[in-house]
């Protein structure tokens, strides 16, 4: 008889609770442990690493076709982790996962994505935490980006990360042979090109649609957006220190 125990994975996303890649992130760590799923009520795409304060957080049983699925909580994705490591679980998880997301978190998307921050939130608690994304927003296929997640997540509960250090993986939306590899990459510089479209309501009031374009700024295959875009999986190693070292010691030179 096998008594190994199967590691206790968290889920969560920044999409809401209904949303497809998350199910399929459920299901494929199903494969390899013990799954809880704790997700927001509602989509809560862009919030980073955004918290509700001020405002009493609901938490409700979720059920599918009629089945027990997990826990919502009427915040952020940074809400659902912490209320699940207070209030939900009895003890601290093995392992984090995120996603998967609806559109790339690479490049300065990185900064706004609740994704990323779900991921962000456990390494800070001290679990390993990993963000999966698919890289588009319509016709998704989150089939073989479910399979790399598993991968993943086997490779990572083995081996284990450093402290302060997450995962963030882009996954192409093409078919599995269409995958061209998978590479280590990094933060690439591709930023937004945005504008805010001014429209008015039916009493002549404007209002605003934020809208924009991703400028790809990198050429090469070790940065993330544009590996994507020549459909390899992306694999970034990210840190909660946001501090630029290089530039200390000129700072230090101010003498302020």
């Amino acid at each position: 008889m096998n008594n190994i125990q199967k590691p206790h994975i968290l889920v969560c996303n920044d999409d809401g609770i209904e949303g497809e890649g998350l199910h399929v992130l459920a299901a494929a760590m199903k494969k390899i442990g013990k799954v809880t799923v704790v997700a927001p009520a509602e989509p809560h795409s862009g919030m980073s690493h955004a918290m509700t304060l001020g405002v009493p957080l609901r938490i409700r049983k979720y059920s599918r076709n009629n089945r027990f699925f997990g826990y919502t909580v009427s915040g952020t994705p940074v809400d659902c982790i912490k209320v699940a490591l207070s209030h939900i679980l009895p003890e601290k998880p093995d392992l984090i996962v995120s996603g998967i997301n609806y559109g790339s978190n690479t490049a300065t998307n990185i900064l706004y994505s609740g994704t990323v921050a779900a991921a962000l939130e456990g390494a800070l608690q001290g679990i390993t935490s990993l963000a999966f994304s698919l890289t588009t927003y319509e016709h998704a296929d989150f089939s073989f980006a479910g399979k790399f997640a598993r991968k993943l997540a086997k490779k990572v509960l083995a081996e284990g990360l450093p402290p302060d250090t997450i995962l963030s993986v882009n996954i192409p939306n093409v078919p599995e042979s269409a995958i061209a590899g998978v590479v280590i990459t990094e933060q690439g510089r591709s930023r937004w090109e945005e504008n805010a479209i001014e429209r008015n309501d039916m009493y002549g009031n404007p209002y605003y649609w934020l809208n924009g374009t991703l400028m790809l700024l990198d050429n090469e295959l070790h940065k993330d957006e544009f590996a994507v875009r020549k459909n390899y999986v992306s694999v970034t190693p990210l840190s909660c220190d946001l501090t630029n070292h290089g530039y200390i010691g000129t700072l230090k030179t101010w003498n302020l």
